[in-house]
């Protein structure tokens, strides 16, 4: 009886010991995660992001089985070549920020952030050279974009994105923006109403839907 309990003791404490363990690990993640993240949202220069993005990669070749660092490098490569201003460097940031959302969509298909985010890189390519490239980016980055908002209709990220696409395209052809200024108004009930028991769930978004707000007034 005493060799059992002491063989039920040991066992306890190396389940116990794995178990904090994994905790641990776990917070150490989401430390690390969220300081980054942080990061790439007060990023104020290209360097900044890089540093964040650097960061990202680093913690995605760690944790294999998380999607959220590729989501955040993806992100971060895609603010870069938002800021960048020669075409074919953009170009390559949109290429990195492109493998990183295919990475991540690799562990989790059906998530519609992710979505969003290839649809974000789809809309930033139009902006390389609006004339030649809209037939095809703005197209295919309004498809992504119902697919995210079919996936989660509660995404206030990818009706906010869809909102932008449909009003350029409004006013590239001269037409009305009004569906427009409605999906950017529900994008904005939905950043109200938004949750998600997600931690690193993502947060941004929302400053540039308001700004948007008054071209619909």
């Amino acid at each position: 009886m005493k060799t059992q309990n002491i063989i039920s003791l040991l066992i306890g404490m190396v389940v116990l010991m794995v178990s904090t363990r994994g905790y641990a690990n776990d917070d150490k993640y989401l430390e690390a995660m969220q300081k980054n993240i942080q990061s790439v949202y007060t990023a104020k220069t290209i360097e900044e992001l890089q540093g964040a993005v650097n960061s990202f990669e680093r913690i995605a070749s760690a944790e294999k089985t998380k999607w959220e660092p590729y989501y955040y490098a993806s992100f971060g490569y895609i603010m870069m070549a938002n800021r960048e201003k020669d075409g074919a460097k953009k170009d390559q940031y949109l290429d990195q920020a492109l493998t990183a959302v295919n990475k991540a969509k690799e562990m989790v298909p059906g998530e519609s952030e992710v979505i969003t985010l290839e649809g974000f890189v789809h809309m930033i390519r139009v902006t390389v050279d609006p004339a030649s490239r809209g037939p095809q980016f703005a197209g295919l980055a309004m498809q992504t974009f119902g697919k995210a908002v079919a996936l989660n209709p509660e995404n206030p990220r990818a009706l906010s994105l869809m909102a932008q696409m449909q009003y350029g395209t409004a006013k590239f052809f001269g037409s009305s923006t009004a569906e427009a200024c409605g999906t950017l108004m529900k994008s904005l009930e939905k950043f109200d109403t938004y949750k998600s028991d997600n931690a690193l769930a993502p947060q941004w978004g929302r400053e540039v839907a308001e700004s948007m707000k008054s071209q619909c007034l």
